[in-house]
């Protein structure tokens, strides 16, 4: 009887805990939305210098210039809930911005992981500068991995 009632009293005790669980707050409304998807493989720049990629940090003689700006996009990436694509702004050989351009915003769900999970992995790109070791977002473990095969993608294009 006594292990009837200690059993009981741990379920209750565990399901109390779990019903009082409260996930990460996010604000759905501060997701940015991509309203106009890349098409995959497009690269846009602007360049302060250069307009030749394998001359544009280097004179003749060797020396630096100006550094020149530019934006490469990632393939898009396949996830089980939607492609994820990102566009990386490289200037003087360094990621200076990331951003997903295409990300899942099919449902309500989905809409808050990537409120707090997309400005992660964007920051978490900018930081790392020119690799994509980033760390994965806990919670949003398929955003992520498309994301990171994106940001590799785009680094290949910029030669990073």
């Amino acid at each position: 009887m006594k292990r009837v009632l200690a059993a009981l009293f741990g379920t209750v005790t565990g399901l109390i805990f779990l019903l009082d669980f409260k996930s990460h707050p996010a604000s759905v409304a501060s997701v940015p939305v991509a309203t106009s998807p890349v098409q995959p493989g497009t690269s846009s720049s602007s360049s302060t210098g250069s307009s030749s990629p394998a001359s544009s940090n280097r004179t003749s003689s060797g020396t630096a210039k100006r550094a020149r700006t530019a934006s490469y996009t990632g393939d898009s990436v396949d996830t089980q809930y939607g492609p994820v694509q990102v566009r990386i702004t490289v200037s003087g050989g360094k990621v200076t911005a990331a951003q997903a351009v295409v990300y899942p915003t099919e449902d309500p769900r989905d809409q808050q992981i990537n409120a707090y999970a997309i400005p992660t992995l964007n920051q978490e790109a900018v930081a790392a500068a020119r690799s994509a070791q980033i760390d994965m977002v806990s919670g949003a473990t398929y955003t992520s991995d498309g994301y990171i095969q994106s940001l590799q993608s785009a680094l290949d294009k910029a030669g990073l």
